[in-house]
């Protein structure tokens, strides 16, 4: 399965949002320079997330974007079920219309339960799971002249 660029970008950004700290507040432009995508797209799949509660916008001066609750407690399945488009996995029609085994097939109904068996795995996966955190503290090093075996 494939999901769009912009469940790609979305997901992205919410996994980003995860890792900051609750200081941290970046800009539509920093996030665009994060993932690598551009702005327009950035703001866009922003805009998207807001509506959902995802994550939530703070204007003026020092301002930015953060995650909410909700989009720490909310899973890959249930973020890629809003955002895909939901639009038949196969091109079940020809160039002169639709498809003339259309009536008699099932392959159209069997390839969208392969698509929500995807989303189901999909739903134990919560994005701050996904979110690699900077590490804070002290960190184990272990030194020694002897060669490693």
């Amino acid at each position: 399965m494939r999901i769009t660029s912009f469940s790609d970008v979305s997901l992205r950004l919410l996994m980003v949002l995860c890792a900051a700290s609750g200081e941290e507040l970046p800009t539509t432009r920093e996030l665009a320079e994060t993932v690598g995508t551009p702005y327009n797209h950035v703001s866009k799949a922003a805009l998207k997330l807001r509506q959902m509660g995802l994550i939530e916008a703070i204007r003026g001066r020092g301002g930015g974007v953060r995650i909410t609750l909700a989009g720490r407690n909310a899973t890959v399945g249930g973020v890629l079920r809003v955002l895909d488009d939901h639009s038949d996995v196969a091109a079940c029609e020809t160039a002169a219309g639709e498809c003339p085994l259309a009536h008699g097939c099932g392959l159209r109904g069997a390839l969208n339960q392969a698509r929500e068996a995807f989303y189901a795995s999909l739903d134990d996966v919560s994005l701050d799971s996904l979110s690699k955190k900077p590490q804070g503290g002290p960190v184990s090093v272990t030194l020694s002249t002897r060669p490693a075996n």
